[in-house]
């Protein structure tokens, strides 16, 4: 059982727009869990439209990030939906705040489910956006489900990639992941004893001069009024010390060479991450593939500067290849 109740109230952290219709739809992923989204659509649209999914970023609620992308892109002419990840938000699945690359991807392909049979949509004309963790999720999906006709991801994250090699791969050595591997394994027995799980603690919650900068964005985000919203780990105590530990021994994107349909891939030129989209978009093939960098930009500019997020090519990639 999910431990929320789904909300009825507007609790997004960015303003509703009058241009939509909304609501609130929930679908089950192949594991039985239930997962709540955000449905939004041209305000009075009646004919079959095409149709995204949106999630991300890794340890935010669809109040945060995924909704503004999925409300944005419902009033450029798109039927959206901005999920919650199982075991997190209104999502179901316990326990709370885990993660796992295959439920996970799951759940992109849970979303694709619904919107393919849904009476509101072109079948045949679905899409996913994935943000931060959540691109490479999508990347994921788009590797392994045909259904999927168009990928865009935003600020990607590789997070099996960085779970178990650290930031810039710096921690990239066998005897480092040893080390991690003891330290979670000794938690495990730790949350079985106590019968429960310890947490990770989410965003730092204080920063300092000597922070990167990149800590101190996530910051102003997830904990200042900019972002906050309680039912994200970000924003409060984070995911279970344990929760990602599967990410170190179950990488993701292994047959990204061999996604056949359109994919767009956006980064900021200043973010920390641009790496992992470089790296990914480097092993995409064929001559349907973009990455675009955007000048200035840094990590958390695309979760919510809508001057900055290039709505107007994302939508234009999806009108394109829906």
């Amino acid at each position: 059982m999910n431990q929320f109740q789904i909300t009825t109230e507007w609790d997004k952290v960015f303003e509703k727009s009058d241009k939509v219709d909304h609501k609130k739809v929930t679908f089950k992923n192949r594991y039985g869990i239930l997962l709540v989204a955000d449905l939004y659509k041209p305000k009075g649209a009646s004919e079959k439209l095409p149709a995204i999914a949106c999630a991300g970023p890794f340890g935010a609620v669809k109040e945060q990030v995924s909704g503004l992308y999925a409300q944005t892109l419902a009033e450029m002419g798109f039927l959206t939906i901005a999920f919650d990840p199982s075991f997190t938000g209104e999502s179901a699945g316990q326990p709370r705040d885990m993660a796992s690359p295959d439920i996970n991807t799951e759940d992109f392909q849970a979303a694709v489910d619904y919107l393919v049979t849904s009476h509101q949509v072109d079948g045949e004309r679905v899409g996913i956006c994935g943000i931060c963790g959540w691109g490479g999720m999508a990347l994921n999906a788009a590797s392994l489900d045909t259904r999927i006709k168009a990928t865009v991801t935003s600020t990607m994250y590789n997070m099996t990639r960085v779970t178990a090699k650290g930031y810039f791969d710096e921690s990239d050595n066998a005897e480092a992941r040893y080390e991690m591997k003891v330290a979670l394994n000794n938690q495990r027995t730790e949350d079985f004893k106590a019968g429960e799980y310890a947490k990770a603690g989410g965003v730092v919650k204080e920063v300092t001069d000597d922070m990167p900068q990149f800590v101190k964005d996530y910051h102003d985000f997830y904990i200042e009024d900019l972002g906050y919203h309680p039912r994200s780990p970000g924003s409060n105590d984070g995911w279970n010390v344990i929760g990602c530990m599967s990410f170190i021994s179950q990488p993701i994107i292994a047959y990204s060479d061999e996604i056949k349909t359109p994919v767009l891939m956006i980064h900021g030129e200043n973010a920390h991450s641009r790496y992992f989209s470089e790296d990914e978009f480097a092993k995409l093939t064929g001559d349907n593939k973009e990455l675009m960098i955007i000048p200035d930009a840094n990590h958390t500019d695309l979760y919510y500067k809508t001057d900055v997020i290039p709505f107007e090519k994302i939508a234009e990639f999806f009108s394109e290849n829906l």
